[in-house]
């Protein structure tokens, strides 16, 4: 009887540890997890443009140059005015003097310099949402030339007022492609997706419409061009049950 009792109690250990070991493991291995990364993308025009250019006149005089400058200003406000800008979209900005020197030179040799006179600029900016007008003046503003005004004009730079509801749609679609792969990772492996674990979001970049623009790894933002691509990727990680 005895011999029995020991027998029993001896399954019962071997029983138990069994158990308890076998739980362990279980417990001790990580729960399944699957990390996936969806991408969204939208194509749009932009709606801003800025357009920035300047206008110089140089004279022994600073009191000439500047009154020659002055006149200048007048000249471009009618020309743009006459083109259709709205005079609230144009400003001018502070007058910039800077003294012209010319180097002189003996036998190769540095002797000096001398004064040539003053060099005054001025700088003009104009924002707009009507692009198309502004693209156009761009391109004709040569005919400031005609009127005796050196202006030198800069590329427009073009932006988009809605980036921020842009943002959140690009988010959401990023959001559900990942969503999408997951479960269908999930299916194939014989299991269903359970929890989310995190998420997190990619770089938002925008690039022009058929660049070949570089990703950058701080996010790329184009104002070269006017009609544009945002695009950015989501990360999920979920729980495999």
């Amino acid at each position: 009887m005895k011999y029995l009792v020991a027998i029993i109690f001896s399954i019962a250990i071997v029983l138990a540890a069994f158990l308890l070991g076998n739980a362990y493991i279980k417990r001790a291995q990580p729960v399944g997890v699957i990390s996936v990364t969806g991408s969204g993308s939208e194509n749009f025009t932009s709606d801003l443009i800025v357009w920035e250019g300047q206008f110089t006149r140089m004279s022994p005089n600073l009191r000439e140059a500047y009154s020659d400058l002055n006149a200048d200003k007048e000249t471009v406000r009618k020309y743009l005015v006459e083109k259709g800008i709205p005079t609230e979209n144009i400003v001018f900005n502070s007058v910039q003097t800077s003294e012209q020197q010319e180097n002189q030179y003996q036998n190769g040799n540095y002797v000096g310099s001398i004064f040539k006179g003053y060099l005054l600029t001025q700088a003009v900016k104009i924002e707009s949402n009507n692009v198309e007008l502004i693209e156009s003046v761009s391109r004709e503003i040569t005919e400031l030339l005609n009127k005796g005004v050196q202006f030198n004009s800069t590329p427009p730079r073009y932006y988009y007022t809605k980036i921020s509801e842009l943002k959140i749609a690009m988010i959401s679609k990023a959001t559900e492609d990942a969503h999408v792969r997951a479960e269908k990772i999930a299916e194939n492996s014989g299991g269903s997706l359970g929890e989310l674990n995190n998420a997190s979001m990619g770089v938002f970049q925008i690039t022009g419409q058929n660049s070949g623009e570089d990703y950058s790894w701080s996010g790329a933002y184009n104002t070269q061009d006017k009609k544009k691509t945002a695009s950015i990727t989501m990360r999920l990680e979920y729980k495999i049950d």
